[in-house]
Parts: structure tokens; C-alpha cells; sequence
């Protein structure tokens, strides 16, 4: 670990004047990754099991109304009602605007029916695989995305720089854990610590190797997050939700002077087992929260938005069928979107099983024929030039065989 108090130049007096609304929550180390022109990725979890059937509805399936019932959308055209059109037979979720016009822009892409090579039901397991990149629960005690920084072709020049990931959270979560750099940033709740108790700190762990350079990341961080117009000096922007300040904290950090090349944003509240509704409800309002944080993000990365790329995935699908509490219980297959302005967008990826009940995983799930793996890696490979046999190798160990998907990537 390099210890940025000694390594680099810098007074104790800039470095309290950084410090003012310093969260000491914020500790990791420190990042001075990619240079703005670099390819950024940003891989967004929704943690408690997204109904991709309702964000991305397959109307044209003949099963779908049938199948989803009352939480059935109607097709494109059917005024305020009905869904925005995509492909012939699939259309996009009215909360969702943000994400149509990326789509009219040809920058987002979908891919519907996948998973990770979890079968059960756990949000905690589920979201281990998804995370490690793993074949099963607790088989990895590092993520992907940490082996993917690794396996970067110039990862030795970068590693030089420090280069990094970083999560917007309080923690560092598995998917960025490992040997490659990485750190986290959140908002504090705490009252700003004064100058004083900083610099009697500074003081007193100047010596640390561990807790020095922790501290200070800690304060590079947030001042780098609140220097962005759109934040208050305690990192905070009135009058916006949670998800849009940490996806305006995510672009503001990725387009530092030497910001990282990856960050990971993770967005609760998907699990709904009653009244999940359709325009309205549980699931419009997550809708709704995440098309407007990344609506947030791309203004926020400004000219590095061409260079970008965004994963959003979840740890599993959920029922098609409406349970009687008027919502969804835990699936399998579900949905992932691939957007930004490295994205050659405005199509399917994958196949289609139908909801036929036939073609139903254990007679209610969408079944999950796309390997949700297989999407990252042709991304990780098309974004960053990773070799495919290094992903098969290193990042991906347990896949046997690379999907491509080409020209996914500009």
C-alpha cells in the first residue's frame, strides 16, 4: 500500500484545509487511478432481486398477459398507459424516460432471461455469486471487478498511479475486494469533524502505514466530491433523492484529475413481495430513482459519458406470476442493461425462452438461458481490451466458454 503522506508531497496545513467536512466513515485507500480520457466502467447492483419483466416487458410474448395478469403493461401507443417502444415486441417501463432516450441514441442495450449460476433463492447468497463472479456461494473471497482491474493490459502503468475502483457506500463490497486497489466513499451523518481533531489525528497516525494513508483517502474523497457544483460543502445536494447524490458522487470522483476507472454503485429497495403495481407502486418508484440517478450520472461525467460504459444487474429475477399480496416472490432469470456512450445500444442481446409455462424455469420462473457472466465478459474484453482467455483465466475462471457479442463496444 502506498502511503500518500510520505509518497506525495503534500503540507499538513493543505491537507486540514482539504479536510473540512471530512466523514471519518470514508476510510480506504486512496484513489489516483485513470486519467480522464480512459475508459471509465461503472457497474450498478440492485440489490433484493429487480422484476426485469417489468422494466423491460416482452408484450408481444403470447403468453405475457396471461402469464403477468394484472401486472401487465399495455403496448407501445397506448397513451400514458402504455409501455416505450424498443424492439418489435418488447417495450420499456414509462419510468424509465431517461433510459428511452438513451436507447432512441443507440447508447443502451439489454440483455433479458439472464443469471449467474445461482439457483436458489437467497438475496445474500445471489448476490455473493453475482459479486465474486463465481460458479457457487462463498467460492471467492474477491470480486470480479477487482480481477478485472488486475487483468488490464496496462494495469502495470496504472498501478504505478495508484489506479483504482471505487464504491459509492460505506464499504468496499466484494465485487471491488482484492489485491487491486479500492475504495469507498458515503455521505456522512455524522457532524464534520473540527480542523483541531483533524490535525491532532494527522499527528497522531502520521506514522501509520495503514491508518495514515486510510485518512488520508478519506479526505481526498470527499473533497473531491465536494467540489462538484451540484454538492454542498458536507457532500450533500438539497432537495434530491439518496441514489441521485451518490451517482453524482460516482461521476464526480470517475472524472478527477486521475480518478479511478471503475465504480460500483448499489441501490437497495428491489425486493417487492406486495403491491409492486405497475405505473404506480412499490417497483415504479425504484424505477423512477434509477432512471433519475442515471440520468444524474452521465450529466455528471460530461465529455467522459462517450467513454463509459454502465452495467446494471441484479442477483435474480422474480416470479412471473403475481403472488396474493399483489407483488412478486424470488425468481430466477431477470434482466441486465448495458448503456453509455461506448455503447453501440438500440438492441437485444441474447435469446428469448418465451413465457410459455413450458418454457418456464420450475414451472414459474423466467428461465435463465443467458449466462449473465458471459455479458460482462464480452464488455470487460470490448471496453478494456482484456484478453478473452484472461477473462476465461483469471476474472471469469469458472465460464467454459466466452459469449461474444461484436461491435458491442465503440
Amino acid at each position: 500500500m502506498t502511503n500518500w503522506l510520505t509518497d506525495r508531497t503534500i503540507s499538513r496545513r493543505r491537507l486540514l484545509q482539504q479536510a473540512g467536512a471530512l466523514g471519518l466513515a470514508s476510510f480506504g485507500h486512496l484513489s489516483f487511478a485513470a486519467t480522464p480520457g480512459d475508459r471509465k466502467f461503472v457497474f450498478v447492483i440492485l440489490r433484493g432481486a429487480m422484476d426485469g419483466l417489468a422494466a423491460v416487458a416482452p408484450y408481444g410474448d403470447a403468453a405475457y398477459r396471461s402469464a403477468r395478469g394484472r401486472l401487465a403493461f399495455d403496448p407501445p401507443g397506448s397513451g400514458d398507459t402504455g409501455l416505450l417502444p424498443l424492439l418489435d415486441g418488447f417495450g420499456l417501463n414509462p419510468r424509465l424516460p431517461f433510459l428511452h432516450e438513451l436507447w432512441r441514441d443507440r447508447e443502451m442495450a439489454f440483455m433479458h432471461a439472464c443469471a449467474t449460476p445461482y439457483r436458489d433463492r437467497s438475496h445474500f447468497d445471489g448476490q455473493d455469486v453475482l459479486e465474486s463472479g463465481a460458479n457457487r456461494v462463498f467460492s471467492a473471497t474477491d470480486g470480479w471487478l477487482n480481477r478485472a482491474l488486475l487483468a488490464r493490459p496496462n494495469y502495470a502503468t496504472e498501478h504505478a498511479h495508484n489506479r483504482e475502483g471505487i464504491a459509492i457506500a460505506a464499504t468496499v463490497p466484494l465485487v471491488l475486494r482484492g489485491p487491486a486497489p479500492s475504495s469507498s466513499w458515503a455521505p456522512s451523518t455524522a457532524p464534520s469533524a473540527a480542523q483541531d481533531t483533524l490535525a491532532r489525528l494527522m499527528d497522531l497516525y502520521a506514522g501509520d502505514a495503514l491508518l495514515a494513508p486510510a485518512l488520508a483517502s478519506a479526505v481526498h474523497n470527499q473533497q473531491t466530491v465536494a467540489e462538484s457544483p451540484m454538492m454542498t460543502a458536507g457532500g450533500e445536494r438539497p432537495n434530491t433523492s439518496a441514489q441521485v447524490r451518490m451517482a453524482e458522487a460516482a461521476a464526480r470522483l470517475l472524472v478527477a484529475p486521475n480518478g479511478p476507472a471503475a465504480a460500483v454503485l448499489s441501490l437497495d429497495g428491489w425486493d417487492t413481495h406486495a403491491n409492486q403495481g405497475t405505473l404506480q407502486g412499490a417497483l415504479a418508484l425504484r424505477l423512477t430513482g434509477l432512471d433519475s440517478s442515471l440520468r444524474a450520472l452521465k450529466s455528471g461525467l460530461g465529455p467522459q459519458w462517450a467513454d463509459t460504459v454502465v452495467v446494471v444487474a441484479t442477483e435474480f429475477g422474480r416470479t412471473v406470476a403475481e403472488n396474493g399480496t399483489g407483488g412478486t416472490d424470488h425468481g430466477t432469470g431477470s434482466l441486465s442493461l448495458v448503456l453509455g456512450g461506448a455503447v453501440r445500444g438500440a438492441r437485444m442481446l441474447g435469446d428469448w425462452p418465451t413465457l410459455a409455462r413450458s418454457a418456464l424455469y420450475e414451472g414459474r420462473d423466467l428461465a435463465p438461458v443467458n449466462d449473465l457472466r458471459g455479458l460482462l465478459m464480452a464488455v470487460l474484453s470490448e471496453h478494456w481490451g482484456i484478453e478473452p482467455h484472461v477473462l476465461q483465466r483469471r476474472v471469469f475462471p469458472g465460464v467454459g466458454r466466452m459469449q461474444t457479442f461484436p461491435q458491442l463496444i465503440v
